[in-house]
C-alpha cells in the first residue's frame, strides 16, 4: 500500500473514531467541566501512549528535543476539545459535527500561509460543497435562519474550537523534526494535559469525582483511549503523508458517522431533509478522492 493510501486509510478510521465523542460527549457534557474532563483524558491518554512507548524501547529524552513545539501543538488542541465539550452543553451532535466540517476550508488556508500548500480547482469546489452541506445541517435546513445566520450558542463556541484545530494539521508538519507519530503524540497529549491543568486548577479541585455517573467515566475512558491517543496517532500518521486539506477533508464523513452512532446508541435518525447537508458533506470528500486518485496516477 502506498503511503497516500495508507494516510487515507488512517483517516477512515479517524474520521469514525472522532464522530463518536460528540454522542458519548453530549451526554457528559452537563455533569463535568469540560477542564477537568479534559484534563484527566490528556493524561490518562498520555499514559496509555507512553506504555507503547516503553514497551517498545522508543521512549529516549533526546526524541523530545524542542519542547516548545509540543507545548504549541498541545496547546491548540487544548482549545479545541474544550470548547467542544462546552458547545455540547447545547449543541445537537450532529449539528456540532457539521460545525467540525468547516475546518477543511479553515485549514487549507493555514496550510497555504504556513506551507504553501496549493488549492487545486476541484479541491476549491469540494471544501464549498462540504461547508455548504454543514451549513444546511446547522441551520436545520431553514433557509430563512440561514440569510438571519442565526447560529445556537453551543455551535457558535465549538466554531472557535475548531478554528484551533485547523491550526493542528498545518502545524504538525510545520514543527516535526523526524521524530514518530507515536513520539509527537506523547508529547503533544502531556503538554495539553499540563497546559488544561494549570488553566483548569480550580475547576479540576472543586470536581467531586466519586459522584460523577457512569456516563461521564465512559466520556473519558472513549475520548482518551480511541478518541485521544487513537486519533492524534492516526492524524499526524496522516499528515506526513497527505496534503492538510485532504486529511481534514474526511471530517466531512464526521456528521454521518455520528448519525450512525445516534442510532446505534438508540437515537432517532434525523430528518431525511437534514440527511441532504450530509449527503453533500460525503460528496465533497468523494471529490476530494477523486482528485487524489488523479494525482497519484499521473
Amino acid at each position: 500500500m502506498s503511503p497516500a493510501r495508507q494516510g487515507h486509510a488512517a483517516m477512515l478510521l479517524f474520521s469514525a473514531v472522532v464522530a463518536g465523542s460528540f454522542p458519548l460527549g453530549a451526554a457528559a457534557a452537563n455533569d463535568i467541566s469540560p477542564l477537568a474532563l479534559n484534563a484527566v483524558r490528556f493524561f490518562v491518554a498520555a499514559a496509555v501512549i507512553g506504555a507503547i512507548l516503553v514497551s517498545r524501547g522508543q521512549m529516549s529524552r533526546t526524541a523530545f528535543v524542542a519542547p516548545w513545539r509540543f507545548l504549541l501543538l498541545g496547546g491548540v488542541l487544548s482549545i479545541y476539545f474544550v470548547l467542544m465539550f462546552e458547545g455540547l452543553k447545547t449543541a445537537a451532535p450532529v449539528s456540532a459535527a457539521a460545525v467540525f466540517t468547516l475546518t477543511p476550508i479553515v485549514t487549507a488556508g493555514i496550510g497555504w500561509v504556513l506551507l504553501r500548500q496549493p488549492t487545486t480547482p476541484r479541491i476549491a469546489l469540494a471544501l464549498t460543497l462540504g461547508a455548504f452541506g454543514a451549513l444546511w445541517v446547522i441551520f436545520d435546513a431553514d433557509f430563512e435562519a440561514f440569510l438571519r445566520f442565526e447560529i445556537g450558542r453551543g455551535e457558535a463556541i465549538y466554531f472557535f474550537g475548531c478554528v484551533a484545530h485547523a491550526f493542528y494539521t498545518p502545524l504538525v508538519r510545520w514543527v516535526n523534526r523526524g521524530e514518530s507519530a507515536l513520539i509527537s503524540t506523547f508529547g503533544t497529549l502531556m503538554a495539553g494535559g499540563c497546559v488544561i491543568g494549570v488553566v483548569g486548577a480550580g475547576e479540576i479541585a472543586a470536581t467531586d469525582w466519586t459522584a460523577l455517573p457512569a456516563r461521564v467515566w465512559v466520556a473519558i475512558f472513549y475520548t482518551a483511549v480511541f478518541a485521544s491517543a487513537g486519533t492524534f496517532t492516526l492524524l499526524q500518521f496522516s499528515v506526513l503523508r497527505l496534503p492538510s486539506s485532504k486529511v481534514m477533508a474526511y471530517t466531512y464523513l464526521v456528521p454521518a458517522w455520528v448519525t450512525v452512532w445516534g442510532v446505534g446508541l438508540g437515537g432517532s435518525v434525523p430528518p431525511a431533509i437534514i440527511l441532504i447537508g450530509v449527503g453533500l458533506t460525503v460528496l465533497a470528500l468523494l471529490l476530494l478522492l477523486k482528485d487524489d486518485s488523479e494525482q497519484i496516477s499521473a
